[in-house]
């Protein structure tokens, strides 16, 4: 079983800044791919950002130029840097890993973080 800890959510202005984590522990074998969706009330879950064990990232085009995805591997921790926020930024931020356990791969959420974007 793996843990997917997410902290830094918070209430901001528009056009400020908030840094997300989201730490991996337990039975973790190989992280693949790590990442962050969002979900605003009445919405489905969305893709925000990935990143793969490689360091190649992927971004919603609501986001790009605006929020940066990084990871740290020796820490199983994944980033995610959101600069000039929007109010429709606002959603609960999800953070997901696919983890590797011998042939199979497995997936995994956080249990969200809240981003509240509002003046």
């Amino acid at each position: 079983q793996v843990q997917l800890v997410e902290s830094g959510g918070g209430l901001v202005q528009p056009g400020g800044s908030l840094r997300l984590s989201c730490a991996a522990s337990g039975r973790i074998g190989s992280i693949n791919d790590m990442g962050w969706y969002r979900q605003a009330p009445g919405k489905e879950r969305e893709l925000v950002a990935v990143i793969t064990s490689g360091g190649t990232t992927g971004y919603a085009g609501s986001v790009k130029g605006r929020f940066t995805i990084s990871r740290d591997n020796a820490r199983n921790t994944v980033y995610l840097q959101m600069n000039s926020l929007k109010p429709e930024d606002t959603a609960l931020y999800y953070c997901n890993a696919k983890v590797l356990d011998g042939p199979r791969q497995y997936n995994y959420w956080g249990q969200g973080t809240q981003v509240t974007v509002s003046s």
